[in-house]
């Protein structure tokens, strides 16, 4: 293959960026919650991790020309259901990793038209795989925005 509709070092660099987020956070400062309702770092990354699981199988899916809808999931309710905050953060970045890396190697077997394969998102609109890929980087920059303010909290002795 030629090109790729996306950067794959960008893509990949998504576990390099949580990496640098969390850097220096305590295992209490990454479980901490500003309030009962809210995420902590760990469950922020629980949710990254849950939401690349789920695009993983959006990709896959408009590769197979799949006729169903791709699926939604309730982050709030996955977050809770799997007790994410009990779980350490550097296995749950860990998988995190394994699913960019595996996906990566799907990307470099790609052709461009494959890139413009699509899927009927839950919404009921048509998305591209590389809007669901470009979609899955911008999700995650905006959740390191939320684990900074989460850090900023915490560091500010708002407990």
């Amino acid at each position: 293959m030629s090109q790729l509709a996306i950067d794959v070092r960008t893509y990949l660099r998504t576990h390099e960026q949580l990496q640098q987020a969390i850097e220096g956070l305590t295992d209490e400062g990454l479980r901490w919650k500003a309030a009962p309702n809210s995420w902590s770092v760990t469950e922020v990354l629980a949710h990254l991790t849950d939401h690349n699981l789920i695009v993983s199988f959006r990709i896959r899916e408009i590769l197979a020309r799949s006729e169903v809808r791709l699926p939604a999931f309730n982050q709030d309710a996955w977050v809770a259901g799997q007790k994410a905050n009990e779980e350490h953060a550097a296995d749950i970045l860990a998988a995190f990793k394994s699913l960019l890396e595996y996906n990566s190697l799907l990307f470099q077997r790609l052709e461009p038209e494959d890139w413009e394969k699509t899927g009927t998102n839950a919404k009921g609109e048509t998305v591209t795989l590389s809007a669901v890929v470009r979609g899955f980087i911008a999700h995650l920059e905006h959740h390191l925005l939320q684990i900074a303010r989460i850090r900023s909290l915490e560091s500010g002795g708002a407990r």
